[in-house]
């Protein structure tokens, strides 16, 4: 009731600041107007010939003079006169207090109306935020943290995305501020050796090896981090110890870790057991080859692949096929790659992105 009210007062005023210079009328405005003057001036002269202050030729002329001005301030007078008539006024007079209320009143009711639902901000925002391109909300995440550089939750959130987005250098650069401004944790040490172990190109630097070390004695058994101790291992030479910790880390993993099957394929590869087959359909075509030419066969059709993606990298699922063929071959190296050309190939393609990193997911990756 009290919204009402003040939109009552409201549209009054306004219908007030309209009528209230129509209500004073034409002979308000003719009293003021130039010619009153030259009339005046008229009447003055009239006086001053009889009181003999001027001779009758002086005051012909004069009134003369100010007659000339008289006719031509009327005629200057006359349209503004005209738009001053009484049948004028008085619809501007109605319109100002009846088509004003009913139009403000037309447009309120559909779109201002108090007894709508509200739109919480949160669901604006999270519309709004589903609605653009993941870059532009990197580039306001970015902005944000430009101005608010202790910002740690900021720079947790974004820094996994700079790393989806293959940014490898802003992605250690935003975990390295997140440890710093939102603490040290085994799995921010653990992520911060794989950006730098991606952005080497798949090598573990004496820098990545040590971000692992540090993870590993904040929480011994973080699985990422002892993976690529392994990695870091046989990079080195020691393909014994590289075994006998991933060999470990099956041993405690529990039974549904995602990351068991390409850890088991490592292991193959560094033992020499025989090659798995891929899961596809093709390769039971290939049971009665040797396991040479088998194996032969189906690096020719990884190779093949590979190459077609290069060429043709929107292939969303194509990807997801090499990731897995290099997992179950055992070449982690050229997962990884295959991992950050896909995710830069699709880069510019939120809805791909997301289908990308879900089955990266699946496969047991981080997506």
């Amino acid at each position: 009731m009290a919204l009402w009210f003040v939109f009552a007062i409201m549209t009054a005023i306004a219908a007030f600041a309209v009528l209230w210079p129509l209500g004073r009328g034409v002979r308000t405005l003719r009293e003021g107007t130039e010619a009153n003057v030259y009339k005046d001036q008229l009447a003055e002269v009239d006086r001053d010939a009889e009181a003999g202050l001027i001779g009758a030729p002086e005051a012909s002329a004069a009134r003369v003079e100010i007659g000339r001005r008289l006719l031509a301030s009327a005629e200057v007078e006359r349209p503004a006169l005209f738009t001053t008539s009484r049948g004028l006024r008085r619809g501007v007079a109605v319109f100002a207090l009846i088509g004003l209320p009913a139009l403000a009143l037309a447009v309120y009711l559909p779109l201002g109306s108090p007894m709508q639902g509200d739109d919480p901000l949160a669901q604006r925002t999270k519309t709004a935020a589903a609605s653009q391109p993941l870059e532009n909300l990197v580039a306001q995440v970015e902005a944000h943290l430009e101005k608010n550089p202790t910002d740690g939750r900021g720079w947790t959130v974004l820094a996994p995305v700079l790393f989806k987005l293959s940014r490898f250098e802003d992605a250690a650069r935003a975990y390295r501020n997140s440890i710093n401004y939102a603490g040290e944790t085994a799995d921010r040490r653990a992520d911060l050796g794989e950006v730098l172990s991606m952005a080497a190109g798949g090598v573990i630097t004496a820098e990545a090896k040590s971000e692992f070390e540090r993870a590993v004695k904040l929480n011994a058994d973080d699985p990422k981090a002892r993976y690529f101790l392994g990695l870091a291992a046989e990079q080195d030479g020691r393909p014994k110890d590289a075994a006998a910790i991933w060999r470990a880390m099956l041993e405690k993993a529990p039974a549904e870790a995602p990351w068991k099957p390409m850890l088991q394929a490592q292991l193959a590869r560094l033992e020499g057991t025989p090659l798995p087959a891929l899961p596809d359909d093709t390769i039971a075509s290939a049971q009665g080859m040797s396991e040479g030419d088998r194996n032969a066969m189906i690096r020719g059709m990884v190779d093949k692949l590979a190459a077609r993606l290069q060429q043709n990298g929107d292939d969303v699922e194509g990807w997801l096929r090499l990731v897995r063929a290099y997992m179950v071959l055992g070449d982690a190296d050229k997962a990884r790659s295959a991992q950050a050309q896909a995710r830069q190939a699709v880069a510019g393609n939120a809805e791909r992105l997301k289908q990308l990193n879900d089955g990266l997911k699946n496969l047991g990756l981080d997506g």
